[in-house]
């Protein structure tokens, strides 16, 4: 599933090649049909991201309507030129303008919502550290009276919203701190670091459409040694890297279930 700097990205690249201007809006799939036949010919007015949620609006500023968009596991979004060619019927959206198009294909949630049903969404959603007024301080609130691993934590959408597996595992490396500790028993100041460096981290992946996680002293070209391989991309601490040495202390990264996802840690860098 994508994680927010994917999903933040996707929103200025919507808004800049849509914003501001009437687009046609249509579903080939035929799910979205009678929603997008109400926005045909309307103006995309703004953009915005919440965590893995996508949103598009449409109407003026004092309101209108969303497109709620949530990729899942398995939504793909395709940009190109105009003029459009010929959808295929697993199109489940389509924008176009005569400079530019974009596929939605196999989304989880494509919904046309009110402003209020929108309010809904991010009510239950944690802070986003690549929303600007987002407050760390609610996500402490919670994380420093929980029982929970601070690594479950940092996945679950109402505590902190955009974090996935990638970001979880490889923050909390960069800080040290073993996953498995409870959210009660982190300090302030850890979880501080830990959002200013998400924050950071998200930014950047933002800017390259990629993650990448290791300090200027640990890349390849620093280390000498070769370039990760992997379809994630990317230069990482311990993702994905289950059994191969750790690049600071040389260590085994291990792996292990949580929360239905794999969990990749050095016991080495991050004790317990």
């Amino acid at each position: 599933m994508p994680e927010g700097h994917t999903i933040h990205r996707l929103a200025a690249d919507y808004r800049e090649r849509f914003g501001g201007r009437s687009v046609r809006v249509t579903s080939p799939q035929g799910k979205f049909a009678d929603s997008a036949a109400l926005l045909d010919g309307t103006v995309l007015e703004r953009t915005e991201a919440h965590g893995k949620h996508l949103f598009l609006g449409f109407g003026g500023s004092d309101g209108g309507e969303w497109i709620h968009i949530h990729l899942g596991l398995f939504g793909k979004v395709d940009f190109g030129d105009g003029p459009a060619p010929p959808p295929t019927d697993t199109v489940r959206l389509r924008l176009a303008n005569p400079d530019a198009h974009v596929d939605l294909r196999g989304p989880t949630a494509c919904a046309l919502i009110t402003d209020g049903e929108k309010a809904a969404i991010h009510a239950r959603l944690g802070p986003d550290p690549l929303r600007p007024d987002d407050d760390p301080d609610r996500a402490w609130a919670r994380i420093s009276r929980s029982r929970t691993t601070i690594a479950a934590l940092l996945m679950d959408q109402k505590v902190v919203a955009g974090v996935g597996n990638v970001y979880r595992a490889e923050v909390l490396f960069r800080h040290g701190i073993d996953p498995y500790r409870a959210g009660r028993d982190l300090t302030e100041r850890e979880w501080r670091a830990l959002w200013a460096d998400l924050a950071a981290l998200m930014r950047e992946g933002v800017r390259n459409n990629r993650i990448d996680t290791v300090r200027s002293e640990h890349t390849p070209e620093a280390m000498g040694r070769p370039p990760r391989v992997d379809d994630h991309g990317g230069e990482v601490y311990v993702y994905r890297r289950a059994q191969l040495p750790c690049h600071i202390c040389g260590g085994e990264i291990r792996t292990a279930g949580l929360a239905a996802r794999n969990l990749f840690w050095c016991p080495g860098c991050q004790p317990a």
